[in-house]
C-alpha cells in the first residue's frame, strides 16, 4: 500500500506501484523517488512518514518529515522556508555522529517542505518502559554515561535539542546503542496571526518542547544548553518510575516536580538528579561533562561510606577518637572529599590512593562470597617495572584477574576504576564501558571488538594484539599505550589522545581519527588503507591527502 501525503485528500490509501492518488490525483512518489508506506505521527507542525527510497537497490526505508505551514501568506511561507533550511543545515552539521540519524535529502514541493532522514530500527525508551517496566538505578546510570557524550557533541556544535524525552531516544536494534531523534526547528510552528506583525514576533511567539520535559526558561522561549540537561533529568525520572511528569505533583511555590517520593535510589544519585532538575538555570548543571564528573565521584563515595561504617584503622600509638557519621547526604559528601584529600597527602608522590580497599562488607552486611579484586588491607599494588606488582609489605605478586561478567557487573553498579587489572586474552566483545579507568591495565590479546570505550582512560595500558575492530574510542585517553599490532579496523578514534602511543603494526584500516592527537611519525608505523580518516578529516595517505 502507498499513502498520499496531501493533507486535503479524502482517501489516502492507494495500491503499491501506482503513480498518482486514486482519490485526489496527487503524485504518490515524493520528489520522484520516495514512496510513503505508513504514517509515523502527526502534529501541529506537519507529519512524519515511513517511506521507501525506490530507485535504490532493495528500496531501503527512510523517514520523511513534512512541514505544513498553516497559512499560505507570503511572509509565513518565507519564514517556514527559513526554518526548514535552518533545520536541514543543523542536521547536515551534526548528522556525522554515529548516534544521530543522517540527513539524506531535503526538498520543497509547492507550499510543503520535506526532510529525509535515515531510518533507525528499534524501540524508543518510552516503548521499553511500557513493555518491560521501569529501569533500575544501574540501568539509568548506564544510559546517562552514553547519553551525556552525545549531548556534549550537540552542544559543542551550538545545537540545543529542545525536545529530549523517552519517545525521542531509540535503542538501535542493530547494536543496542542509543540514538537521538527528532531535532528542534522542524517543529517550529509559525503563527500566522503574529506573522502579520513582524518577522521577529512570528519566529518567537511559540514555545518549543514537550510540557513537563521542557524547563521553564525553554517554555518562555529562552532555551539554553542546560535546558537539555533538565529534559534528560525528567527522562531519568520517567525511566525509574514509569510515570510521566504530568502524572506527578508540582511544588506550587517553586514549580519543581515532586519526584523524590516516587524513586528509590542512592543518596548520591538522588543529589545528581536533583541538580539536573533545578528550576533555576543558575543552580543546574551547566554542561554534560559536569553531570558525568558528578557521577564518576560515586564509586569513591560508596567506598568511603563503607569504610566509615566500620572501625577505622588507626596508629596504635595514637589515642582512639570517635568519628561521628554526618547526617545529611551533602555533609557526608563533604567529609568523603576531605578524606580523599587527606589520603592523597599521606601517600607517596604520584601514587593513586586506593579508595576501594576500604570496602569490608557487602550491602547486606554479610560476608562476601568472593574476595574483591581490590579488597586488601594493604596499599594498592604498584608496578615494579618487571611486569609484576609489589605490595606495601615488599612481596611481589601477579596482578589479579577479573572475569568479563564481573567487570560489566561492577561497571553497571557504578564502579569505574579498574587500574592495573589483568584482562589478557579476555573476551570483552561489545561491552559498554564508557568513561572507565583502565590506566596501566593489561589487555594484550583481548577481544574488545565493538565495545563502547569512549572517554576511557587507557594511559600506559597494554593493548598489543588486542582486537578493537569497530570499537568506539571517541575521546579515549591512550597516551603511552602499547597498541602494537592491535586490530583497530573501523574503530572510531575521533578526538582520541594518542600522544606517545605505540602504533607499530597497528591496523588502522577504515579507522576514524578525526581530531585525534597523533603524529605523522606514529601513523607511519601503522597499517593504513584508502578509507582511513585522518585527523584533518581527509582519507588515504600518511598526510591525509585525498
Amino acid at each position: 500500500m502507498a499513502l498520499c501525503v496531501n493533507p486535503d485528500c479524502k482517501n489516502t490509501e492507494n495500491p503499491t506501484g501506482g503513480k498518482t492518488c486514486q482519490s485526489c490525483g496527487s503524485e504518490l512518489l515524493l520528489n520522484g523517488r520516495y514512496e510513503i508506506v505508513r504514517s509515523l505521527g502527526q502534529g501541529g507542525f506537519g507529519a512524519t512518514f515511513l517511506a521507501r527510497n525506490t530507485p535504490l537497490p532493495g528500496k531501503p526505508y527512510c523517514v520523511i518529515k513534512q512541514l505544513r505551514p498553516n497559512s499560505t501568506a507570503p511572509n509565513v511561507l518565507r519564514m517556514a522556508r527559513d526554518l526548514f533550511k535552518r533545520e536541514a543545515a543543523t542536521l547536515g552539521k551534526i548528522g556525522s555522529h554515529p548516534q544521530i540519524p543522517t540527513l539524506m535529502d531535503y526538498f520543497e514541493d509547492a507550499t510543503e517542505f520535506y526532510l529525509v532522514q535515515e531510518f533507525i530500527k528499534g524501540l524508543t525508551l518510552h516503548q521499553e518502559v511500557k513493555r518491560q517496566g521501569p529501569f533500575s538505578e544501574a540501568g539509568v546510570k548506564q544510559l546517562l554515561s552514553e547519553l551525556m557524550p552525545m549531548m556534549e557533541y550537540l552542544h559543542n556544535n551550538q545545537v540545543i535539542h529542545r525536545d529530549i524525552k523517552p519517545a525521542n531516544i531509540i535503542r538501535r536494534a542493530q547494536d543496542r546503542k542509543l540514538v537521538m531523534i527528532d531535532f528542534g526547528a522542524v517543529k517550529d510552528k509559525v503563527n500566522p496571526i503574529s506573522a502579520t506583525a513582524s518577522d521577529q514576533t512570528a519566529l518567537t511567539s511559540y514555545a518549543i518542547g514537550t510540557p513537563g520535559y521542557a524547563p521553564p526558561e525553554q517554555m518562555a522561549m529562552r532555551p539554553v544548553y542546560s535546558s537539555d540537561i533538565y529534559a534528560v533529568g525528567v527522562t531519568c525520572i520517567y525511566l525509574l518510575t514509569g510515570k510521566s511528569p504530568k502524572d506527578m505533583n508540582y511544588n506550587p511555590a517553586t514549580g519543581e516536580i515532586m519526584w523524590q517520593n516516587y524513586v528509590h535510589v542512592s543518596d548520591h544519585f538522588a543529589e545528581v538528579l536533583r541538580k539536573m532538575l533545578e528550576v533555576s538555570v543558575k543552580h543546574r548543571y551547566q554542561s554534560s561533562r559536569e553531570v558525568l564528573q558528578a557521577m564518576k565521584l560515586e564509586p569513591y563515595m560508596d567506598s568511603l561510606n563503607q569504610g566509615m561504617m566500620s572501625k577505622p584503622i588507626r596508629n596504635p600509638l595514637e589515642p582512639e577518637e570517635d568519628t561521628p557519621q554526618p547526617s545529611s547526604p551533602s555533609a557526608r559528601m563533604a567529609q568523603q572529599i576531605r578524606a580523599r584529600k587527606k589520603s592523597r597527602k599521606g601517600g607517596k608522590p604520584g601514587q593513586r590512593p586506593d579508595f576501594t580497599q576500604m570496602r569490608s562488607t557487602n550491602t547486606t552486611g554479610g560476608p562476601r562470597s568472593q574476595p574483591s579484586t581490590y579488597s586488601s588491607m594493604t596499599s594498592q599494588p604498584r608496578r615494579t617495572g618487571t611486569g609484576s606488582f609489589a605490595t606495601s609489605g615488599g612481596r611481589t605478586g601477579q596482578p589479579q584477574r577479573l572475569h568479563p561478567q564481573e567487570l560489566q557487573k561492577r561497571y553497571d553498579r557504578g564502579d569505574r576504576d579498574f587500574t592495573g587489572v589483568d584482562f589478557r586474552a579476555s573476551n570483552l566483545q561489545r561491552l559498554g564501558l564508557s568513561g572507565a579507568n583502565f590506566h596501566e591495565t593489561n589487555f594484550s590479546g583481548a577481544n574488545l571488538q565493538g565495545a563502547n570505550l569512549s572517554n576511557t582512560d587507557f594511559g600506559h595500558a597494554g593493548l598489543s594484539q588486542a582486537r578493537l575492530k569497530d570499537a568506539s574510542l571517541v575521546k579515549a585517553y591512550l597516551s603511552h599505550a602499547n597498541l602494537q599490532e592491535a586490530d583497530l579496523r573501523g574503530a572510531n578514534l575521533s578526538n582520541a589522545y594518542l600522544s606517545n602511543a605505540n602504533l607499530r603494526g597497528a591496523n588502522l584500516g577504515g579507522a576514524n581519527l578525526t581530531g585525534a592527537k597523533v603524529t605523522d611519525e606514529q601513523l607511519a608505523l601503522a597499517k593504513l588503507s584508502w578509507n582511513t580518516i585522518f585527523p584533518n578529516g581527509r582519507r588515504g595517505g600518511i598526510f591525509g591527502s585525498p
